[in-house]
């Protein structure tokens, strides 16, 4: 749980928040969004529905067409100067030069926020320490692997101890060891320093496992929200996937499947799936149905409901390793 109280002051509230695009559509699409200080709030969608265009005017770095949010308390337009102070970023493509050291990185970035001499030399080796990157610290970041580099980039993000930290996909790429690494510290942060952490990942278990509370967004517009349990629950019923041997047999195989209950994208290419009407059913029962049809199949698979559940029934596309994204060209998000 969050180490913060329902009484406190919003630490990111969005209302009525759009961002168009010159020629384009409404990348984002009067959103609105309530995150509490020291929670952790996913917010996921598919390529192109708005997330990274969301992050970039949250964290003051494009303009808002219309609509307001406050971040830490101050307007995001009005006040975009506070709101940088208040704020840590780690967005996709981690700023850093590959002729500086890991440690000049972090003396530059708190000379940037103006630390105090002694307390700059303090934190810098604090977050070395923290991130595991006081051995590495003196070398130059081109020898860094992916998973330092990202560490790297969190530790500058946060030398000025800041309220909100905005991770933009932190751990896209990186292996599972790092990957975890990085978890552990996000839970940390939040838990013990109470810093509230706007995070979108293309990660379902990444999410599931961080979230606190969880928003998608599709086409620009919010169509869910809530505790990752809340969403699961929602859909609720499990769901039933079929291949068919013969792709020919697919429509008649969507029939069969059909009377158990609603189809719903399935997870794997060529598959068909649906959502069962009542909740439970036995499997030998469409087996028989199938064969009755006349058909062969290759899998049959039952599948407890899932946060990939919930992306689907949303947005129609699977997050994680989707060849199949909206595209808009307005958001790379």
């Amino acid at each position: 749980m969050s180490v913060t109280t329902q009484s406190q002051p919003l630490a990111i509230d969005v209302r009525s928040l759009t961002r168009v695009f010159k020629d384009g559509p409404r990348a984002v699409d009067a959103i609105n969004l309530e995150v509490r200080p020291g929670e952790i709030y996913g917010f996921l969608g598919p390529n192109g529905a708005g997330k990274s265009t969301t992050i970039l005017m949250l964290t003051t770095l494009l303009p808002p067409t219309s609509g307001t949010a406050l971040v830490a308390g101050h307007d995001i337009v009005q006040e975009g100067r506070h709101v940088r102070a208040a704020i840590g970023a780690a967005l996709q493509e981690a700023g850093l030069d590959p002729l500086l050291s890991g440690r000049d990185h972090l003396r530059l970035q708190a000379a940037l926020h103006s630390l105090p001499g002694r307390e700059r030399a303090q934190r810098v080796d604090q977050l070395l320490e923290q991130f595991g990157l006081s051995e590495a610290a003196g070398r130059k970041v081109i020898g860094y692997s992916g998973g330092m580099k990202r560490r790297l980039d969190l530790a500058m993000s946060l030398i000025h101890r800041p309220r909100v930290l905005f991770l933009d996909e932190p751990t896209t790429g990186l292996d599972p060891q790092s990957r975890s690494a990085i978890w552990t510290e996000v839970r940390r942060l939040a838990r013990e320093e109470g810093v509230t952490v706007f995070l979108t990942t293309q990660y379902l278990e990444e999410a599931d496992a961080l979230s606190d509370r969880i928003g998608i967004i599709d086409h620009g517009k919010i169509v869910a929200e809530g505790t990752p349990e809340f969403l699961k629950a929602d859909i609720g019923r499990p769901s039933v996937e079929a291949l068919a041997v013969n792709p020919e047999d697919s429509s008649a195989l969507a029939e069969v499947l059909a009377q158990f209950g609603e189809e719903v994208p399935a997870r794997s290419k060529g598959s068909i799936a649906v959502r069962l009407s009542n909740g439970t059913v036995d499997l030998a029962e469409i087996v028989r149905a199938i064969d009755a049809g006349g058909l062969r199949i290759t899998a049959l698979n039952l599948h407890a409901p899932t946060l990939d559940d919930v992306f689907l029934a949303k947005t129609g596309y699977s997050l994680e390793g989707s060849g199949g994204s909206p595209e808009d060209g307005t958001d790379g998000s």
